[in-house]
């Protein structure tokens, strides 16, 4: 696989990409290390504001002149819709957790649009040469847009119907997002639970269905994962848990202290913390909200709710309240650098070819 043809595409020189990982997570200096190193460093947009990614755009481009990508959030078909009540009892689920970080309890948020249209402004704007999407199909108009300005379009699937309707509308390759990745599920056309499908089963399918590229995402953390991928015909690699404990992340400390004492049966899979399907570190707010999980409204506002929560825990550096995203892969993390982390996946390659595996 170093290199393939999808790298030489990309303009990168190891088909290794850093998975986009919002909230602070993919920091310019780990995007720029990530690509200075021969990766693609990418930058999550969710939850980011248009100047905040112009800014974390610029940040980054001071640091690299190598190419990194933006992934954008695709917004749901349907605005979400609730009564004041449904949040007024959705939110009441949360205040004795407040209580217990002794802060105080918020207002009701009561806007939920995110800026999309305005983010894919940004990225043109800024003349991003890879634009990935999570969540759905952007539209045929924001697709042309992005190609007209010479971008390469990547979409996310968790099954081979996904990644099929993502091949129609105009993607020039396919995340297939096996069930043991960390973080968000990006889950689109239908229930999460029927597209838990493991990488092993999930990319060779994928790869069977589809012409353009497959990138392999989901446990893969060193040279076996990439080697395993490009067997089963994959082009490329997105790592994520394994960028989460490298020392340029935004990682809270204790959310990396957590994943390097954790295993390979210590995730979940949620959605108390933001309405959407999303794996991570089980912890005592999981526990406590999962006898609630029909009445947690569905993203964004749920995430909306729990985010004063949250970020306080952060701040107090309180695993028991945070979501703490992760991987099955977990046992596999390392306290390094990107670059390092980068060089020991290649050097083990090349070592497990030359050895015939």
């Amino acid at each position: 696989m170093f290199s393939s043809p999808l790298s030489k595409e990309l303009n990168i020189t190891y088909p290794i990409i850093q998975a986009p990982m919002a909230g602070g997570i993919t920091t310019p200096e780990l995007v720029a290390a990530v690509s200075n190193a021969g990766g693609l460093g990418s930058i999550a947009s969710g939850y980011m504001s248009p100047e905040s990614l112009r800014e974390s755009i610029r940040q980054t481009k001071q640091l690299t002149d190598k190419p990194f990508q933006v992934n954008l959030f695709v917004p749901g078909e349907d605005e979400v819709e609730l009564s004041r009540e449904e949040l007024e009892e959705a939110d009441k689920l949360l205040h004795p957790f407040y209580n217990e970080l002794e802060i105080d309890i918020q207002e009701l948020p009561t806007n939920f649009t995110e800026p999309y249209d305005e983010l894919v402004d940004v990225v043109i704007d800024e003349s991003i040469p890879v634009v990935s999407f999570t969540f759905g199909i952007p539209s045929e108009e924001v697709i042309q847009r992005l190609k007209q300005a010479g971008a390469f379009v990547i979409g996310t699937a968790t099954t081979v119907n996904e990644a099929i309707h993502l091949e129609k509308a105009g993607m020039d390759a396919v995340v297939a997002q096996g069930s043991e990745a960390g973080g968000h599920r990006g889950t689109f056309s239908t229930d999460f639970e029927q597209a838990m499908v493991g990488s092993i089963a999930l990319i060779p399918q994928v790869v069977d269905n589809i012409s353009i590229p497959v990138i392999a995402a989901g446990g893969i953390m060193d040279a076996r994962g990439v080697l395993a991928a490009e067997v089963l015909g994959a082009s490329a690699v997105q790592m994520g848990t394994a960028f989460l404990t490298c020392e340029e992340s935004g990682t809270n400390p204790i959310h990396q202290k957590t994943i390097l004492e954790s295993f390979e049966d210590s995730t979940v899979v949620t959605n108390v913390f933001s309405g959407k399907p999303a794996r991570g570190i089980h912890n005592y707010f999981i526990e406590q909200m999962n006898d609630y999980e029909h009445l947690i409204p569905p993203y964004p506002a749920q995430n909306a709710l729990t985010s004063t929560l949250r970020k306080e825990a952060g701040k107090q550096q309180n695993i028991r309240f945070m979501s703490l995203w992760s991987g099955q892969g977990a046992r596999l993390s390392k306290k390094t650098t990107a670059a390092n982390l980068i060089k020991e996946v290649v050097q083990a390659y090349e070592q497990l070819i030359a050895k015939k595996f």
